[in-house]
């Protein structure tokens, strides 16, 4: 893939992530604002899910969403830096179907396979 098709795809990823992380504010908001005003007890609600373990829910999404934003904006910066496909671990060339499946990949998938299995999840 050519540079500009990389910068093309990292700014359509960057785009949509900011969309989602712009509507799961406004969700999360939502939850907050709704839990502020409730005086109920929702911890023993048999109907269903918890305001709390929906506003985790939803912050714990918009963490990830705002992680992986910081992950596109460091690919772009290496694009720039002519790293893109640069390991950072071992400064191999990342595959190009890694970096067609995961676009702000920073490592090989030897190095990320090592990484799994090194905190015990791959």
């Amino acid at each position: 893939m050519d540079e500009g098709a990389v910068r093309d795809r990292l700014g359509a990823e960057r785009r949509m992530t900011l969309a989602r992380i712009e509507a799961m504010t406004i969700d999360f908001d939502g939850i907050v604002a709704a839990a502020s005003g409730a005086n109920i007890d929702d911890e023993h609600d048999p109907e269903g899910s918890t305001i709390a373990y929906e506003r985790a829910q939803v912050g714990a999404l918009l963490s990830e969403a705002r992680a992986y934003l910081d992950d596109l904006d460091r690919a772009l910066a290496r694009l720039d830096a002519g790293l893109h496909s640069t390991c950072e671990r071992c400064d191999a060339l990342i595959g190009s179907e890694r970096l067609a499946a995961r676009p702000a990949a920073r490592t090989c998938i030897d190095c990320a396979s090592s990484s799994r299995s090194d905190t015990g999840l791959g």
